[in-house]
């Protein structure tokens, strides 16, 4: 199924408009299964989590969206090295299977006490699926198209917003109709086989760094390079104030902005779709340093803006802020890795993403746990903290967490508050309106407070790539090496 390389990494193969078509459509499902999860993910917690523990269903709601992250993250780190040795073609067929497994584990999730385990498994799986796109396109991609790689993968990953759309579209219309959840994640079955059957009957070329004929050995070599380790660090960051919130929007915002909040996503994905194709323009005037550096503080006001957002204008006001930020983020952080390391071919392209994946599977928990923490404190009329202290508390609680499971899951950190006032409230605002006024104002507090805190984490990284952007500067520009 792996074609004969070209002369050279930068030749393209004659099927490349074929290869960049089967990439989008690869990238389009994957962006659907986002937003149908976004979607669902109330559903999921109404339905399986709630009866298991209700106290801490937000954290485990979390938990298991975040899964998804974690397959994504191991799959790519260890599918990438191995990608010229089993061939792109194959590695997308996987990815398809994949997706329509977990899709169908998450169907038939039974009404018991093994609920959360199903769920588990089925993002898992659908986390895995999404995982072997990235390992096949970024570097697919910048083996097509050597010479403009920041334009070209922004171009790819323009198609990703447009699969969230997608599906966002799709999964409401669904539901209008009065199709049950179930039958908005069902719509992801259809083009992860279209895209898995086009792979399966197209020839694919080898990566760059394989066409160059640069070694394995010294394909690993730029491993320890400090400034990929510095951009493999922030890569953590980066993609937790983009596709964390975003997995969160529908069911955390929904209740403060007025609206549900699956339609600021798909907003939000349809400027990302039309602004990533300017990126080039952008890189080429900023760098694709200084590019970071202003996306990362647009995004922190912008998440701060949507804790603050409490109408469907403002909403979508801080909607627009943060979308601009986050739009650039996570093809920028690989094309600029690619270019200053392009000897690292896709094993380093694969661990900037394991990096983006596993940080979201690690923030997901701690936004459900500042969620918790939030209610709880408030229903017993205590204050909950400021949005840095939940944040680093939330960070520490979860590495602990981690530390003390024998698994590789990311589990819910239960609050130290006592449910039992939250829970008296609850029952109290099936047939009291005041009691449910009551607990409405405090479950909108609590999702504005977990978007808040997230704002921390673009914030922080503004002092990291100011310095790089200095340093390149000092330098003489932003420098892209070739192979």
């Amino acid at each position: 199924m792996t074609a004969p390389a070209a002369d050279t990494a930068s030749t393209p193969p004659e099927n490349a408009t074929r290869l960049f078509i089967i990439s989008v459509l690869a990238l389009v499902t994957a962006g659907m299964a986002f937003s149908l999860r976004t979607g669902i993910a109330n559903d999921l917690k109404t339905n399986f989590l709630d009866p298991i523990d209700s106290a801490n269903s937000a954290a485990m709601l979390g938990s298991v969206l975040g899964i998804s992250f974690l397959g994504f993250a191991f799959t790519i780190a260890i599918a990438s090295p191995l990608l010229d040795v089993i061939g792109m073609g194959r590695l997308l067929v996987l990815s398809a299977l994949c997706f329509i497994s977990g899709g169908a584990l998450i169907e038939t999730t039974p009404h018991t006490v093994a609920a959360y385990n199903w769920l588990y498994v089925g993002c898992l799986l659908s986390g895995m699926a999404w995982g072997l796109v990235e390992t096949v396109v970024n570097p697919l991609i910048a083996t097509l198209y050597a010479k403009d790689k920041t334009t070209k993968l922004n171009h790819l990953h323009a198609w990703w917003p447009a699969g969230l759309v997608i599906g966002g579209v799709i999964g409401q219309a669904i539901g209008e109709a009065g199709i049950g959840w179930q039958g908005k994640y069902a719509a992801l079955f259809a083009p992860a086989a279209i895209f898995g059957l086009l792979a399966l009957l197209t020839p694919f070329p080898r990566s760059e760094r394989a066409a160059a004929g640069v070694s394995g050995t010294a394909m690993f070599a730029q491993l320890p390079r400090p400034l990929f380790i510095i951009f493999f660090c922030c890569m953590f960051l980066t993609a937790a104030a983009e596709l964390a919130p975003g997995q969160w929007v529908d069911f955390a915002l929904s209740r403060t902005v007025g609206m549900r909040g699956i339609w600021l996503q798909v907003y939000v994905s349809c400027l990302m779709f039309a602004m990533r194709n300017f990126a080039g323009t952008l890189a080429h005037r900023l760098s694709p340093v200084g590019v970071l550096w202003s996306s990362c503080l647009i995004a922190a006001v912008g998440l701060v803006a949507l804790a603050k957002a409490d109408s469907p204008v403002t909403g979508l006001l801080a909607a627009t802020i943060w979308g601009t930020g986050v739009c650039f983020l996570w093809p920028t952080m690989l094309a600029a890795a690619s270019e200053r390391f392009p000897k690292g071919g896709a094993l380093l392209m694969g661990l900037m993403g394991t990096a983006g994946t596993t940080s979201i599977w690690f923030f997901l928990p701690r936004m459900g746990a500042i969620y918790d923490t939030v209610k709880l404190a408030l229903a017993n009329g205590q204050d909950p903290g400021q949005p840095v202290a939940l944040m680093l508390a939330a960070i520490r609680d979860g590495v602990l967490a981690i530390l003390a499971s024998v698994h590789l899951a990311s589990p819910p950190v239960p609050t130290n508050a006592d449910p039992a006032a939250f829970n008296a409230l609850t029952a109290a605002a099936a047939n009291d309106p005041a009691a449910a006024a009551k607990l409405d104002g405090i479950l909108a507090a609590a999702a504005q407070m977990s978007f808040e805190a997230m704002a921390v984490l673009p914030a922080a990284l503004l002092v990291v790539f100011g310095a790089i952007w200095i340093y390149d500067r000092m330098r003489g520009g932003y420098k892209p090496e070739k192979i």
